[in-house]
């Protein structure tokens, strides 16, 4: 997986999706304050909207109507591998996409947010070595996703990304670029998705990268913590795996399957437990276009995770899948072009306003990127 300096960078890539990190900078991209972002439009359509409700989605959520998603700028110096030097990182939000994955704690209005705010403190330690220190709010380190909806495969966002990680989190982490092939990192949080603290202990996730060819990476993570507020005694507890395969030179696959589990939200004041999975292929089927295919599953065993949730009736048990095919146009220099459509299906009659178990959404989206 790749490193990026910029969402316009992330274009040029052979895939679509790059990971959020700046891994590997060059000293000269390094020593510079970097502006980029994007802006991003779209409109989609559903076959069992709840209203204009769009049940279960999380930046596509209006069915019939067109979206102003964000307006979105990034100031960055990065650090280079090889120096002792800082860094830092700004995110500006602006849009409708803003409030749907905003922290408590943190407001800059109705359609403002901040998804990240850090510095960095980057310490070689050899050759293709490094320590580097961060401290401030990122993104989680879970997912094939990202809150950056250009930079995956996809337009809309899976089940697994919207209701079994965590958009952001804030603290201090340690990443370690071990060798050419293996990095950790590990971070000490709030918590989910707040800003303040909702309680009076941390949580903490760890991560081991293994990268043994450019045709191979690997990721497995895990995490615990107490998450809801007041409460110091019952612990979240995560694990995902996440592989990249490239198999040939225009086609990519992605993989993930998470587990988790919480304590004292049973009935019975016991354990309840989820896990989801997710399978990507992105073909580049022309020089500026590939096609995003997806498929994901999400097992609420107990209904914790989706209850009450971007417009999901509560239950106690709930199971989700979902059927998504994009195609990315770049015919056009900065923008990205993806007409969608997405087959959805529930256990429950979740959609149409509590009426039908399926739903089909078509859409278009359009994003400049600089």
């Amino acid at each position: 997986m790749k490193p990026y300096s910029s969402l316009g960078a992330a274009l040029c890539a052979v895939s679509l999706i790059v990971p959020p990190s700046v891994f590997g900078q060059s000293s000269d991209s390094a020593s510079k304050i970097q502006l980029s972002g994007y802006v991003s439009a779209s409109y989609f359509y559903a076959t069992e909207p709840d209203g204009r409700v769009i049940t279960g989605r999380l930046y596509d959520r209006f069915s019939d109507q067109f979206e102003v998603n964000a307006a979105r700028l990034t100031i960055q110096r990065s650090v280079a591998a090889d120096r002792r030097e800082a860094g830092f990182q700004v995110d500006l939000l602006y849009g409708q996409n803003a409030p749907q994955i905003r922290s408590a704690g943190l407001s800059l209005g109705d359609h403002g947010d901040i998804p990240q705010a850090f510095v960095t403190l980057n310490l070689p330690t050899g050759k293709d070595r490094y320590l580097r220190f961060a401290a401030g709010k990122r993104w989680t380190m879970m997912d094939v996703e990202y809150v950056d909806e250009v930079l995956n495969p996809n337009y809309s966002h899976g089940y697994p990304y919207i209701y079994v990680s965590n958009f952001t989190d804030v603290g201090l982490s340690l990443e370690a670029k071990l060798s050419t092939v293996v990095e950790a990192d590990v971070r000490l949080i709030n918590g989910w998705d707040v800003v303040e603290d909702n309680n009076k202990a941390k949580s903490v996730m760890g991560r081991l990268g293994i990268t043994p060819s450019d045709k191979v990476a690997l990721s497995f993570l895990a995490g615990m913590g107490p998450e809801r507020a007041d409460n110091v005694h019952d612990n979240r507890y995560v694990g995902q795996f996440v592989g990249t395969f490239k198999p040939a030179q225009k086609t990519t696959v992605y993989t993930e399957f998470d587990a988790g589990s919480e304590e004292g939200l049973a009935a019975d004041g016991g354990s309840v437990s989820w896990w989801s999975t997710g399978l990507w292929g992105v073909f580049d089927v022309w020089p500026k276009a590939s096609v995003a295919l997806r498929g994901d599953y999400l097992d609420d065993a107990d209904g914790v995770r989706t209850s009450g949730v971007f417009g999901f009736p509560t239950a106690d048990s709930r199971q989700l899948q979902s059927f998504t095919a994009t195609l990315n146009i770049r015919s056009w220099d900065h923008a990205l072009v993806r007409p969608e459509v997405r087959l959805e299906h529930s256990s429950r009659n979740d959609f149409g306003g509590g009426a039908k178990a399926n739903q089909m959404t078509l859409g278009l989206a359009m994003s400049y990127i600089f």
